[in-house]
């Protein structure tokens, strides 16, 4: 759970394969376009995803590795605990919820 205060400053990961139209694609390589049957995968080295670029914090709560960057809590302390993962504000009100920890 992520508030929507931490959703709009953009905290949130980018998309990993962004919309190809948007940055004007055409078969024409002269113009900035792509070129005909080129392979991203293989050419994009500069955007892979490499885990050992940025340590993945520790949860505050149980220590346990925390999936996603800039969170500090992970997915399910903050589910239990009715807050946002990644700035720890109150959402819900969890008094009344009956929680098992399994």
């Amino acid at each position: 759970m992520v508030c929507e205060k931490c959703e709009k400053k953009g905290k949130l990961g980018k998309v990993i394969t962004p919309d190809p139209w948007k940055a004007g694609a055409s078969n024409i390589t002269d113009t900035g376009g792509r070129k005909v049957g080129e392979n991203k995968f293989l050419t994009a080295k500069k955007n892979r995803f490499n885990p050992m670029q940025k340590s993945f914090a520790k949860c505050k709560i149980c220590k346990q590795a925390v999936h996603q960057i800039g969170s500090h809590y992970c997915q399910g302390c903050a589910y239990k605990k009715g807050i946002c993962a990644m700035c720890g504000i109150k959402m819900l009100k969890t008094k009344d919820y009956k929680q098992s920890s399994s």
